[in-house]
């Protein structure tokens, strides 16, 4: 959308909405750009966006399951000497002071790092907002979505037939829900005073996913692939193996890991994948176009399990095939995951409050064309129709 947007001449922002990256071959044409986390290297514009970039996929490269409570000296030094120019707000440093004091008392609250690397995020893009005024932008967080997959059993306990997890566990992680939410009212707020100060301006949230309750059993390790070159070797035993300059890592959110193999390689290679098994059930993997294969991993509790990893039969050590059964410091499993039905809130101080008699269930593949529409740009064929009341409103 964004894209289209841009090629039509709109002024468009963006900070982090997945799948922004690469980053285009005219970014400097953006108003500003930052894109996901899952980014492999830390292009950015304006320039100085960078700094953040680079100190962002540290930290989320480090913290994906377990926080790590390491600080990259460097990296940490280079981000607080540009602070000032990225508009992150002193306040903001004075929360993140008082969450490292907070972990001292109580070790477990690292877990909120993961909201204060959004919170770092919001106030750049907060900046480049009001600096730049594009007549698009987009921010994007997963800090709400991360505390709900792991501590909606502790909120909310009463949604479980069986619960295994410990009055401890429910205690001490009750609040983390509300705490991210919480994180995300004070965003929330904060564009509700542009929206208002700049008439003509919306705010729309979209949360393309809602989440519920799955099970609540403790998780105590999980199988990581941390090794991918020692992986794609091992692999070599079981069919022609892929030279070391003809794969490419491509990222991922764990526990899947992912690859792009030549092509000439991928017939290979899946035959290889097909012949893992974790716990005697197949690998579960996917293969698309051009060679690009994406691996679950993440199979639980297997601490107990040494022969757990075949390969065409045999029984293989983990570590030799690259693979590292990681302790769960958290003890959380997926205990809530997501459903289809999301929200879609619009804030327009010149217009009356919707009360829920007025609201309606809403495709998902509407939004896009609306905003197109609402912007004077013409809806590709291929879309869905845009939603008029929303565009006369």
């Amino acid at each position: 959308m964004w894209e289209l947007l841009h090629r039509a001449g709109v002024p468009v922002g963006i900070c982090g909405t997945l799948h922004t990256y690469p980053v285009p071959a005219d970014v400097q044409t953006y108003s500003f750009y930052l894109p996901d986390t899952f980014a492999s290297e830390p292009t950015a514009f304006p320039a100085e966006l960078e700094t953040f970039q680079a100190f962002n996929l540290t930290m989320a490269r480090a913290s994906s399951r377990n926080v790590d409570t390491a600080i990259p000296r460097g990296a940490a030094l280079t981000l607080l000497r540009s602070a000032h120019r990225l508009g992150i707000r002193p306040g903001t440093f004075g929360a993140l002071a008082q969450q490292l004091v907070a972990e001292r008392r109580k070790p477990w609250l690292t877990t909120r790092r993961r909201s204060f690397q959004s919170l770092l995020a919001f106030d750049v893009f907060d900046t480049q907002l009001r600096r730049h005024r594009p007549a698009f932008s987009s921010f994007f967080s997963n800090h709400v979505a991360s505390a709900m997959h792991r501590y909606w059993a502790a909120g909310h306990p009463a949604d479980y037939d069986q619960l295994n997890l410990g009055e401890e566990w429910l205690e001490r992680y009750r609040g983390e829900v509300p705490w991210a939410m919480q994180r995300a009212d004070e965003m929330i707020a904060r564009l509700a005073d542009f929206v208002q100060a700049n008439p003509g301006s919306e705010l729309w949230i979209a949360s393309s996913m809602g989440q519920g309750p799955t099970f609540a059993q403790p998780l105590e390790t999980q199988l990581y692939l941390e090794d991918l070159p020692a992986f794609m070797a091992a692999l070599g035993s079981v069919s022609d193996p892929v030279p070391a300059d003809r794969w490419t890592e491509r990222p991922a959110m764990l526990p899947q890991r992912n690859v792009r193999v030549d092509p000439e390689f991928a017939d290979g290679f899946e035959a290889a994948l097909r012949s893992v098994t974790v716990a005697g059930a197949p690998l579960v993997f996917r293969r698309a176009d051009d060679g690009f294969f994406s691996m679950d991993w993440g199979h639980s509790n297997l601490h107990d399990a040494p022969d757990a990893v075949r390969v065409a039969g045999q029984v293989r050590d983990a570590e030799s095939l690259g693979l590292r059964v990681v302790e769960i410091e958290d003890r959380s499993d997926t205990t809530a995951y997501h459903v289809p039905q999301g929200v879609l809130a619009m804030y327009d101080p010149q217009l009356p409050v919707s009360g829920p008699s007025q609201r309606e269930e809403l495709s998902v593949l509407h939004i896009a064309p609306t905003i197109l529409a609402t912007l004077g740009v013409p809806v590709p064929g291929y879309m869905q129709a845009p939603i008029t009341e929303m565009i006369s409103a």
